[in-house]
């Protein structure tokens, strides 16, 4: 009897092998892989939609298709070229960290069931959980993103600060703050006015005077001020709220205080993501994506709070069906913490690169990008007719053309045509109502040649339009 499923070890290596050499040849090219590729996208649509197959493939057929066909047309989101959204680049080691526990498939919502991956994790987060400040006593747990991040603190928060009755909670947000936050305010149970978006000074931070105001307004109206969602690293801008102030004010107002640090907490490995994000430690709970700053695959984010028991209380709950949960409280139990019972052994994707490479990999991976962002946005900044929204807090900032007919058309021409060469690719956001590009520098593939290559692509672009910003021969890459 054939038993197709049951793959026994000489088996494995034989798919590993054809996996590995193509695997192999994708790193082996990636410098010269375009930042994005569109052209054929409907064909492929199309040809994906086919019905079930009743029989299997070779494995020679099926990795041609995965790799010549699926793989190559998308935003090329591992390439050092791939200056938009916000990147991460994908670390191999996790891959390899995946594939391990996905075929051991350990259980890891109870610590019984797999101590040793349970273990692993939590030390992981209390590795972030130290490097961001927040005490020896802080804990969390690991998730799919800074979206399920996002909904889990403020699950955490409304429980914590709010009645059965909750309707008349308001939690209070800027402009800068992620949709992400107002999506898990609503699936958490509250009416969109619940979220109230606050402004933004100059330099695109929370105006504290309007945070002050309005608390002092919804108090007035008996509503219920429990929770300030303040950000790290802003996705329109990279605008970093003073965390220090907000945390003082909301211990003072009786507020949880969540950070949103998807993208820039794990700037806090480095001397200057520290200063700049000073205060975040204090924070009731803190969002963070490893799979932006530590370039991890996507499907990696975490939830840091100081008070792990506020995690317990607000999402344990137990049935007949399932073993006793721990009562050690060095112990942690995953299901009790977040909305998950069945959920992947996530904590080796982050562990096995943190234990192969070393922490100081990190850091100076991410002290690069910060000298890049400021070596690009120092040239930018000095062409005619340009504006920075601001310089960057992080790697992260945004920019336009101004003094031109329509500027809203105008730069959503520059942005195209800076990246119709596919050398790389940045992306735009509307910053008050005016139509601007941004550039992110995160990819740990990122280094001095792709962002001169973005730098040019945008120099090239503006002429194009009839907006030289330099004079002269293109210039060298920018060194740092």
């Amino acid at each position: 009897m054939s038993l197709p499923l049951e793959l026994d070890g000489p088996g494995l290596r034989r798919l590993l092998d054809e996996v590995g050499r193509r695997l192999g040849h994708f790193l082996d090219t990636l410098a010269t892989q375009p930042a994005v590729e569109s052209a054929g996208r409907d064909r492929l649509a199309t040809a994906l939609r086919e019905p079930l197959p009743e029989e299997g493939r070779s494995v020679g057929s099926v990795m041609a298709l995965i790799f010549e066909r699926i793989v190559p047309i998308a935003l090329h989101t591992s390439g050092g070229g791939y200056l938009g959204y916000i990147p991460g680049g994908g670390l191999p080691h996790s891959g390899v960290a995946d594939l391990i526990a996905d075929v051991t498939n350990r259980y890891v919502g109870l610590w019984q069931a797999a101590p040793g991956l349970v273990e692993l994790e939590s030390a992981v987060i209390r590795w972030l959980a130290q490097e961001l400040g927040m005490g020896p006593q802080a804990g969390g747990l690991l998730t799919t993103g800074g979206s399920m991040a996002n909904f889990t603190a403020i699950v955490t928060a409304r429980r914590e600060r709010l009645p059965e009755n909750f309707l008349g909670g308001r939690i209070y947000t800027s402009v800068e703050t992620h949709h992400s936050v107002k999506k898990a305010a609503i699936l958490a149970g509250f009416p969109e006015r619940a979220v109230r978006v606050l402004p933004v000074d100059a330099e695109r931070r929370l105006r504290e005077d309007a945070l002050s105001a309005a608390i002092l307004e919804d108090r007035a109206a008996g509503l219920s001020p429990f929770l300030l969602v303040s950000t790290a690293g802003s996705t329109p801008t990279g605008a970093v709220d003073d965390l220090q102030f907000l945390g003082a004010l909301c211990a003072a107002e009786g507020l949880w205080h969540h950070v949103d640090g998807a993208y820039g907490g794990a700037f806090c490995l480095t001397a200057r993501g520290k200063a700049a994000l000073a205060g975040i430690g204090a924070a009731d709970s803190v969002a963070l994506d490893p799979h932006k700053g530590l370039f991890l695959p996507y499907g990696t984010g975490a939830l840091l709070v100081r008070d792990p028991e506020a995690l317990r209380r607000a999402h344990a709950l137990t049935a007949s069906y399932l073993p006793p949960m721990e009562t050690d409280p060095r112990r942690w139990d995953f299901a009790e913490l977040g909305p998950e019972l069945s959920r992947d052994a996530r904590g080796l994707r982050l562990w096995l690169p943190l234990m192969l490479c070393g922490a100081r990999a990190f850091r100076e991976a991410l002290d690069e990008k910060l000298d890049l962002a400021r070596v690009a946005h120092a040239e930018i900044a000095a062409w005619p007719g340009v504006r920075c929204i601001s310089a960057p807090a992080l790697s992260l900032f945004a920019f336009r053309m101004e003094g031109v007919d329509d500027p809203n058309v105008w730069n959503r021409s520059w942005l195209l045509r800076a990246n119709a060469g596919r050398r790389v690719f940045l992306t735009g956001v509307e910053v008050d109502g005016l139509f601007t590009l941004r550039l992110c520098v995160l990819s740990f593939r990122t280094h001095a040649a792709q962002v001169g290559l973005a730098i040019e692509a945008l120099a090239e672009a503006a002429a194009s339009l009839g907006r030289p910003v330099r004079a002269g021969p293109p210039a060298d890459p920018p060194l740092v």
